[in-house]
């Protein structure tokens, strides 16, 4: 009696496919134009990440060198070998593999790469998370990965390079701004400890399209009265610095990120890394900046998206690559989004932004500010709330559950509405953001007034790297150290207690539209310090 086979049985096994949990992606939102399949003949990248060969449960307390990250948790030699081979048997160029990162970076042709992970690519106008349009590859559904890479490949990311996440910020003109302050103001506002100034320190930026000009940084901090720091742009997966001569677009981004760090850590080393706005090119941004030598005391990050705009293979690959970044000793500070609880989503439930909402990511969240330049002081702090589409992100996770150091301060009874089904709280910190209290800035050369969280993610990113100077160690995952009272008004925080960021409260305490507060410099230091 003859058996009968299925196509799939009889095929060999290294061309057998199997689904990948987490792949499926949704149609990208507002599609238009549509223009067809790719150019199968086409040449394209795409971003693979393995399995650990040992789960990471717990960030160490240590620092970790990049040696000991991968003789642990990368990839073990036995997972990389099999998916160079198995990928380079079937035809596909691996350019690039790294046990530490678990990164194999793969070219083939569209029809190639599409046959292998069992999808086809489309060209589409869409809308992008900016709501511009955008002309891009496009797949839905799930992905397929070679039989004998079953469970060995966790994600494929960049096969659909729509743009996966937006800017954090708001531009407002000059002239109507009641209140605003140069970085250097706000460092002795929320009292950066002195004797500091990032000397010895790297911090790393992340930028995701636009550029800039040595001019208009020396007009800036020529005006700040400061030399210009060191900057060095790194180009990643094809991005580059390039300055589009757009200051309401990426350029502002850009050099208010650059200008924040440079003004308030004028001595730190400053690396921005250029990658395209796709999930692969996201992600392997933030490994080549987390896994460079000397490691940066920090990564600042102010682009994001509400959590279910991404795939849950790119969140889980991007919440690992932040859990390896906190486990080499380097501390991501993220902005908590720009558009209140519901985080620009049109479906009338609230959302966290993500990467802010991973666990392993300092989320910066925003405040409206009133203090004087002069002497300091600070008249009053509220949540930063100009309306639906300019105000602080927070809220709650809808994926990530409450991490050890929140347990017992997320969704208490203060701040309602508590959320059905608790998951991390968002943001942990905050600093002002309501660009109608914003950062003085200089843009392809125009001198502007810029907010937004995307401004509190690089002030943080500065301060962390100033208080890693002071203490001479590296804090990595931080939360612990700052959470250690947050049911109470938090050691090194000005308690944010008045405002809303649409469906929640600030109260006494941590609260999900200004986590612990703003920052107290010298007080976060005595704290770090063990002298609170």
């Amino acid at each position: 009696m003859s058996m009968q086979h299925t196509p799939e049985e009889r095929q060999p096994a290294e061309t057998r496919s199997v689904p990948l949990p987490g792949s499926e992606r949704a149609p990208a939102p507002g599609v238009r134009d549509l223009l067809g399949p790719v150019d199968p003949s086409r040449r394209i990248e795409a971003t693979v990440i393995l399995r650990r060969q040992e789960e990471l449960t717990e960030v160490p307390s240590t620092p970790l060198s990049r040696d000991e990250l991968a003789s642990t948790y990368g990839a073990s030699a036995a997972d990389l070998d099999l998916a160079v081979h198995t990928f380079t048997d079937l035809g596909i160029e691996v350019v690039e593999s790294d046990a530490a990162s678990r990164r194999i970076r793969l070219a083939g042709s569209v029809g190639q790469l599409s046959s292998i992970f069992g999808t086809s690519l489309d060209e589409l106008t869409s809308r992008s998370p900016d709501g511009t349009a955008v002309t891009h590859r496009h797949r839905t559904g799930g992905l397929q990965v070679p039989a004998a890479l079953d469970g060995v490949v966790v994600a494929v990311l960049g096969l659909d390079d729509r743009p996966q996440a937006r800017a954090q910020f708001r531009v407002i003109p000059l002239a109507a701004t009641g209140t605003s302050y140069t970085p250097p103001q706000l460092g002795k506002i929320y009292n950066f400890p002195d004797g500091t100034d990032g000397t010895g320190q790297t911090v790393a930026i992340i930028e995701l399209g636009g550029g800039y000009g040595q001019q208009d940084l020396d007009a800036y901090f020529q005006g700040l009265g400061m030399p210009t720091p060191t900057i060095t742009a790194v180009g990643v997966d094809g991005g580059a610095n390039q300055p589009g001569k757009d200051p309401a677009g990426a350029d502002g981004e850009v050099l208010l990120d650059i200008e924040v760090v440079g003004a308030l850590a004028p001595k730190a080393n400053i690396v921005v890394y250029f990658a395209p706005n796709t999930d692969a090119g996201f992600l392997d941004s933030i490994i080549a900046a987390s896994h460079a030598n000397p490691a940066p005391a920090a990564i600042s990050i102010s682009w994001g998206q509400s959590e279910d705009a991404w795939t849950a293979q790119a969140r889980t690959a991007f919440d690992q690559a932040m859990a390896d970044a906190a486990a080499l000793g380097v501390t991501v500070t993220a902005a908590a989004g720009d558009n209140g609880s519901a985080d620009g989503a049109t479906d009338s439930k609230d959302h966290a932004d993500f990467p802010a909402s991973s666990p392993h990511v300092l989320a910066c969240g925003g405040t409206r500010l009133q203090a004087d330049p002069a002497t300091g002081v600070i008249s009053a702090e509220t949540v930063w709330n100009d309306g639906p589409n300019s105000a602080t992100g927070g809220g709650y996770s809808d994926v990530f559950p409450v991490p050890s150091w929140q347990s017992g301060v997320t969704g208490h009874a203060k701040h309602k509405p508590a959320p059905k089904k608790a998951g991390r709280g968002v943001p942990d910190v905050s600093g002002v953001a309501d660009p109608q209290t914003g950062y003085r800035v200089r843009v392809d050369g125009k001198d502007m007034v810029i907010g937004g969280t995307s401004a509190v993610a690089p002030l943080w990113a500065a301060l962390i790297a100033r208080l890693a100077q002071a203490t001479n160690r590296r804090f990595g995952l931080i939360q612990p150290l700052l959470y250690q009272n947050g049911t109470q008004p938090a050691s090194g925080f000005h308690d944010i207690t008045a405002g809303s960021n649409g469906s929640y409260r600030a109260g006494t305490g941590w609260d999900p539209c200004t986590g612990l507060g703003s920052p107290d410099g010298k007080a976060l230091l005595a704290l770090l310090q063990g002298k609170p």
